[in-house]
């Protein structure tokens, strides 16, 4: 199985402060990967250090062979990495069409263009009722699924999503995981994704990694860390 990310010995800091000190995992082409750890242990500073969305950062970061330390956030979106921060980041002021469209700015191609919209409106139904709504009056979860149609206008390889689920009903998480998992095996988009729900998380993916304080200290697939004593104790409260 070929791994379309590869890092090896990633570090992150905010001013003097180290937050990720040499971590190292790989996102396998096609597959979903999650990283679970309890608050402020470094996975979303993560997926940022991954979008290089870092002042500082040192390590290897490779996509499907190619180096991305280094090279600008913009540069590396251009190669087919997707992200969806926590918080939604959408631009409020602008409808859901606008929204979308600004996810493939880059984009030559304006038949590929529409041709993906369509394809985001069927995945998301509830975005293309609310076209011409502006973003700032969608309720939490369909300003959550257009962030993620935003970032899939961009054709990603890579997705990652950083706590898709924060704050949303069980009903409309359930619902935009789902979505997610069509996503993942009908286009093949390979997924990262942060997740406070460890046992939706695992349920998803196929492979896991474990950040304590900025450190990974257990990987292994989601069946494993499902029957791991320490995991089920700590995260999935058995």
């Amino acid at each position: 199985m070929t791994a379309l990310l590869e890092v090896r010995g990633l570090k992150a800091r905010y001013g003097k402060i180290e937050v990720l000190h040499g971590i190292d995992l790989d996102v396998m082409q096609g597959k979903v990967t999650t990283l679970l750890g309890a608050n402020g242990a470094g996975k979303t500073t993560s997926l940022r250090a991954l979008c290089q969305f870092m002042a500082s950062s040192s390590g290897s970061i490779k996509l499907a062979g190619t180096e991305l330390v280094g090279r600008s956030t913009e540069a590396i979106a251009k190669m087919g990495v997707g992200h969806v921060p926590d918080g939604r980041g959408t631009f409020q002021g602008l409808t859901t069409e606008e929204n979308l469209r600004l996810g493939a700015y880059a984009r030559s191609s304006r038949e590929g263009v529409e041709a993906d919209l369509a394809r985001i409106y069927d995945y998301f139904p509830r975005l293309k009722e609310r076209e011409k709504q502006q973003a700032g009056t969608l309720s939490g979860g369909e300003q959550q699924m257009l962030a993620i149609g935003r970032a899939l206008m961009g054709r990603p390889r890579l997705l990652l999503l950083d706590e898709p689920s924060f704050g949303l009903a069980p009903l409309v998480v359930k619902d935009i995981f789902g979505i997610m998992r069509r996503i993942n095996q009908e286009q093949g988009v390979s997924i990262l994704l942060v997740e406070q729900n460890a046992r939706l998380a695992l349920e998803m993916a196929d492979t896991a990694y474990l950040l304590e304080t900025g450190r990974v200290v257990l990987s292994g697939s989601s069946d494993e860390m499902k029957r791991n004593d320490a995991v089920r104790r700590a995260y999935l409260g058995e």
